[in-house]
């Protein structure tokens, strides 16, 4: 079940960093500093979408294997760190939406990451902070932008 729901978080994100990259670059072209401020925000928040369901795509491929019975089914694969001792305590996995992680679990109680780069979450942090920082500054430039033509209309006027 969490292989089929990671993989359609992944399509979920990858879609949504197409319509953000569609929506920034229209933005952009069309001018104007706060538009192009709104652009370039889509467009890093269209990289933090794609870096996150490159995180994602990580987990599931754990998950997938993780839940692959068999006869190399037990400890789990891709919990396994080669030490046949600690390897004998691997007892159960789970699966980390936010920060993106795919953490094994030992029967004493102690957990440890396994599988995803340990680029995906800072840069995901990263990304989406620039995104939204952008969006603030956009927003900011807008309302100047506005407040400048009221400013100048009052000024026309007899």
């Amino acid at each position: 079940m969490s292989v089929l729901l990671c993989l359609l978080v992944v399509l979920v994100a990858v879609v949504s960093g197409v319509v953000f990259l569609g929506r920034g670059l229209a933005c952009v072209w069309r001018g104007g500093l706060p538009r192009s401020l709104r652009g370039l925000a889509y467009v890093v928040a269209a990289g933090a979408a794609v870096m996150y369901a490159w995180g994602m795509l990580y987990v599931a491929g754990a998950a997938l294997e993780a839940e692959d019975g068999g006869a190399d089914s037990s400890p789990i694969r891709p919990c396994r760190t080669g030490v046949q001792e600690r390897d004998y305590w691997i007892d159960d996995y789970h699966v980390w939406w936010v920060p993106v992680r795919f953490v094994c679990h030992r029967s004493d109680g102690s957990t440890y990451d396994r599988e995803v780069p340990g680029y995906v979450n800072p840069a995901l942090a990263g990304l989406a902070g620039s995104a939204v920082a952008l969006a603030v500054s956009a927003r900011s430039a807008s309302a100047r932008s506005a407040s400048a033509r009221s400013v100048d209309e009052r000024a026309r006027k007899p």
